[in-house]
């Protein structure tokens, strides 16, 4: 929790952990974590949903709230576009379940029709978002993870804010570009005191077809760079392949393409509850 962004900084007479939205007495929930990029288009949504299913089937209650409200893209990822959520009769809300038993809320299972758009003001965007952490139903769950929007804007500020995250997963691509609006992020996270517990290169190669050489399309020298300008850890570096360009059709392909991407995330996922377990080991300490 940290007071950065508060217009009543260096005024207040609170205890910055007052100011937290309150959690839901229902819920218990061991770890939050953030995905997050600054950047849109880099493949966000996309790893929390692989995120969440090696998460599953590790055995974890893994829940995933898709906080990208003027664009959400976890129902359709998840090929669950045409669920609705509803609430209980003391207006909780049920969040939708996969087969997997990973949780989700989305807004586009609020809305009757997904294509409608979300004409909304910052200020009630960041309240849905905090209501999807108090009014959701989540009960016991091993990792919570945000799918966040784009940008270090109100909704951004809002989770990093007044939502307990543990720590934050960055998603980035081989471009200088994204790397330098990645770094903005990242260094958000720093000011408002809550760590960074890696990041995920997307769409950093391919397999030739024929030969099956790896093919890059960054320099290396680049991503090194990046990573030590950012004192950021590499979680891993994903290639650009069918099954997680369509991740929504992803009982169509073959049981060995579903097996390579459960390998390359796998490891992620292990890494990533490694990394939160020692953060809060270390506040307990």
């Amino acid at each position: 929790m940290s007071c950065e962004g508060c217009p009543s900084k260096g005024s207040c007479s609170k205890d910055a952990a007052s100011c937290q939205t309150k959690p839901n007495p229902n819920n218990h929930i061991r770890y939050i974590a953030a995905v997050m990029s600054g950047k849109g288009g880099v493949g966000k949504s996309t790893c929390t949903v692989l995120l969440a299913r090696a998460l599953a089937a590790q055995g974890k209650k893994v829940g995933i709230m898709d906080a990208d409200i003027t664009g959400p893209s976890i129902p359709r990822l998840m090929a669950l576009e045409d669920e609705k959520a509803y609430a209980t009769p003391d207006n909780q809300i049920i969040p939708i379940e996969s087969q997997e038993g990973i949780k989700m809320i989305s807004l586009n299972y609020m809305l009757p029709d997904e294509n409608e758009p979300v004409i909304w003001r910052g200020p009630i965007v960041a309240n849905v978002v905090k209501q999807f952490y108090t009014d959701v139903l989540w009960g016991d769950l091993d990792v919570l993870l945000i799918d966040m929007p784009p940008g270090t804007g109100d909704v951004a500020l809002t989770i990093l804010q007044e939502l307990p995250v543990n720590g934050v997963v960055m998603i980035s691509t081989p471009q200088l570009m994204v790397s330098m609006i990645v770094t903005k992020a990242i260094r958000m996270c720093e000011k408002m005191s809550i760590p960074v517990l890696g990041v995920i290169e997307n769409m950093a190669y391919l397999n030739c077809p024929h030969c099956d050489e790896k093919i890059l399309f960054y320099n290396e020298d680049e991503l090194n760079a990046f990573l030590d300008g950012s004192n950021s850890r590499l979680y891993g570096t994903l290639p650009q392949v069918d099954l997680i360009r369509d991740i929504n059709k992803y009982d169509t392909f073959t049981l060995r393409e579903q097996e390579k991407v459960k390998d390359m995330f796998t490891e992620i996922a292990s890494d990533v509850m490694e990394d939160l377990s020692a953060l809060k080991a270390e506040g307990n300490a």
